[in-house]
């Protein structure tokens, strides 16, 4: 069982505490998500579930086991890094089989499982080649593949696909959701990218500033979001947010989504300018200036005419989340 709790746990760097006080429970097989923007300190907690760094107060507990004061090699956690750190002169077979070397597994096991993790993983065909002569995600399958021989209570990943291109992020994005189908393991993940978040995760913690704002499906927090944070970090384009007042409301601050702002003719709820137009074939996202707020974002038709200094006719077509000046949010 893959199970991970964590109790009242902070992290404290001399006279700072970056995670305060924190409960948190990772089911057996769940794909979470750690999300927030730099210095939130989701990599930090990822690190003191690892046993990377020291827990300031609190317990972590793995399956049934309290682990907080245990070194990372009794934790049953393997970690894949940003940075891939293999072996540049070792071949693929070698670098997967390390950990099994080290643990003193005997050759025909260890031929067995690196067998079975290239399988998986695509890499039958690479087994006997170097890092330096394959790409990015050959590279990054590798050092995950290290990962998976070792049978781990769970996979810990701190922002593994960091480093690699747009396309080549979308692919592996697609082959670890495979992986978890396949392994039915627990996976702890690390992103500041909620695209990767709301793709991935069965359930995604959102965090800012040491302090977890919300949790739950990827779904729930784009639809339900409880504070105004979470709202202006989920979803892409982000919502929008201007005063109550623009749409003839009594409330301190509203958020709409992109695609809850319709283009109309006649009969807007308010007006704008176009200010720019993003086209992205079957979408185009187009900015209007609206007086007393910050530029808005509207979702149209890939196929619409719109041009730069335009006057539109705006309408609410959907949800319209009520944000108090604490920022808390409720929805109409």
């Amino acid at each position: 069982m893959g199970t991970i709790r964590l109790k009242a746990i902070t992290k404290t760097f001399e006279q700072t505490q970056v995670i305060p006080p924190l409960d948190l429970t990772i089911e057996n097989g769940e794909f979470v998500v750690f999300v927030g923007p730099s210095g939130c300190g989701k990599s930090t907690l990822l690190r003191l579930i690892a046993g990377l760094e020291d827990v300031s107060s609190g317990d972590i507990q793995i399956e049934d086991k309290i682990v907080t004061l245990a070194p990372p090699s009794e934790r049953g956690l393997a970690m894949v890094f940003q940075s891939y750190a293999l072996y540049p002169h070792m071949t693929v077979r070698k670098n997967i089989a390390f950990p099994l070397k080290m643990a003193g597994l005997p050759k025909d096991k260890i031929d067995a499982k690196v067998k079975s993790a290239a399988d998986v993983l695509n890499l039958t065909d690479y087994l006997d080649r170097r890092p330096g002569q394959l790409s990015g995600g050959q590279r990054q399958r590798v050092a995950i593949g290290r990962a998976i021989v070792r049978e781990p209570t769970a996979f810990l990943f701190d922002e593994p696909l960091s480093n690699l291109d747009a396309a080549l992020r979308v692919n592996m994005r697609r082959e670890i959701i495979d992986l978890h189908r396949e392994l039915k393991t627990t996976m702890i993940y690390v992103t500041h990218d909620q695209v990767e978040a709301m793709t991935m995760a069965d359930k995604i913690v959102v965090l800012n500033k040491g302090v977890i704002e919300q949790v739950g499906s990827p779904l729930d927090l784009y639809n339900n979001p409880e504070s105004r944070f979470v709202a202006g970090f989920i979803g892409s384009p982000t919502m929008n947010f201007f005063p109550g007042s623009i749409i003839g409301l009594e409330i301190y601050e509203v958020g709409v989504r992109p695609e809850n702002i319709a283009v109309v003719h006649a009969d807007g709820d308010f007006s704008g300018i176009v200010k720019s137009a993003e086209h992205l074939g079957s979408d185009t996202y187009i900015r209007v200036k609206v007086e007393g707020a910050e530029e808005l974002s509207v979702r149209i038709a890939g196929n619409a005419e719109i041009q730069y200094g335009q006057n539109v006719k705006l309408k609410i077509t959907g949800p319209v989340h009520h944000i108090t000046q604490q920022g808390q949010i409720f929805q109409d």
